[in-house]
């Protein structure tokens, strides 16, 4: 006998779970698929701490929607008991007039956010950066991190603790769509339902490939290096979440939270690859020497050591903006994928929005900038 749903979400990575806890919240019979176990380090969503932030320099339309998600994840810590988001200013730094930085004040003046403006001498008097004269920074306080794992754990435990059903290391083989109903094979079974979610990740590069959506896979690596413990110019009260734009980067950090240290990556700058199955896991020596020489020379007082090292994945999309959308071809089939390494911190929202697009087909969220026709049209 075929099993029914009102949804399937295939992928139960940070978006996917999401979705199944907001589905499940609103009174939908779930099914949650997911290839790998729960909470794994083969995707996107792991590496212990992900950076939320409000003045928004990829675009202006993206604070109300991180407005939303700072409220979503404060809901589900009181929902679950768990400490899922720690405040921590955020300092952008670049070039004077760069990109990064006008972007952060063309966000923070449409919304009104309160930001501060640092030159170089005044970025070196107060945290222990070195950056060179014709850099500047934009220092907010609405900022902070997110504990990755434990808020994909969070969003999966409040699902089926409200009925969901959540199918760890099963893969999907195949989907298809007709009027009324989807159908979705795995190795295990076959299910049906009247909706599906499509919260695939990198996966989405085979998965959605129909669509001709120019997705894109680029390995990341994230790195720990050692500061000393205790460090006092390193600790989260004293040294800022950071984004840098400089030759060869930009590249991010997050301050030193356990013995592990000071958080470090190069934020794109990595070849594009077809698809996930092209990554490597493995470590190796340059992944060590890109993130070194920026630290060597920007962040001097640090001790070096790497401690720790974790490989993870982007989903690229050409203007890495997102995609949100229903399914050009299949009303009763929501997509979310393309998140270019800057979507986890979303999550909660994005889960809201698909499970809006789930029922009805529209959101009261703005998604404009998110629709899949825009590399088509």
């Amino acid at each position: 006998m075929v099993r029914t749903f009102d949804v399937i979400v295939l992928g139960v990575g940070g978006m996917g779970s999401a979705s199944c806890f907001e589905l499940a919240r609103r009174g939908r019979r779930v099914l949650g698929l997911e290839q790998f176990p729960l909470v794994h380090a083969r995707g996107s969503s792991h590496g212990h701490t992900r950076i939320i932030r409000t003045a928004y320099s990829e675009h202006p339309d993206y604070v109300p929607l991180l407005r939303r998600a700072f409220t979503l994840w404060y809901a589900l810590e009181q929902r679950t008991g768990r400490h899922l988001l720690t405040g921590c200013p955020c300092l952008n730094i670049g070039p004077v007039n760069g990109e990064l930085v006008t972007g952060v004040r063309a966000s923070a003046d449409r919304h009104g956010l309160a930001v501060e403006d640092l030159t170089a001498r005044d970025i070196a008097s107060r945290f222990p950066f070195q950056f060179e004269d014709g850099y500047e920074g934009v220092l907010e306080q609405a900022a902070g991190f997110l504990y990755v794992e434990d808020c994909v754990r969070a969003h999966i435990d409040a699902a089926v603790a409200i009925g969901a059903e959540i199918h760890p290391e099963e893969r999907v083989q195949n989907w298809t769509a007709t009027p009324g109903r989807v159908s979705v094979t795995t190795d295990r079974e076959i299910y049906h339902a009247a909706k599906l979610v499509v919260t695939a990740g990198a996966w989405a590069t085979t998965i959605l490939a129909d669509l001709r959506i120019p997705l894109t896979v680029m390995r990341q690596v994230l790195l720990w290096f050692d500061v000393g413990c205790p460090s006092g110019d390193f600790r989260r009260d004293c040294f800022p979440i950071f984004i840098a734009d400089v030759p060869g980067g930009p590249f991010y950090g997050l301050p030193a939270i356990d013995s592990y240290g000071l958080k470090v990556a190069r934020h794109y700058g990595a070849p594009h690859l077809p698809d996930p199955t092209r990554v490597d896991w493995n470590l190796v020596p340059d992944d060590e020497v890109v993130v070194k020489s920026f630290l060597n020379l920007h962040v001097p007082e640090h001790t070096g050591k790497m401690t720790k090292g974790q490989v993870c994945m982007y989903t690229l999309t050409p203007d890495k903006h997102f995609v949100i959308d229903v399914h050009p071809h299949h009303a009763q089939v929501v997509i979310a994928g393309g998140f270019s390494g800057h979507g986890f911190k979303f999550a909660p929202v994005v889960g809201e929005i698909l499970a809006d697009l789930a029922e009805s087909g529209r959101t009261d969220h703005s998604i404009e900038l998110f629709r899949a026709n825009r590399f088509t049209t």
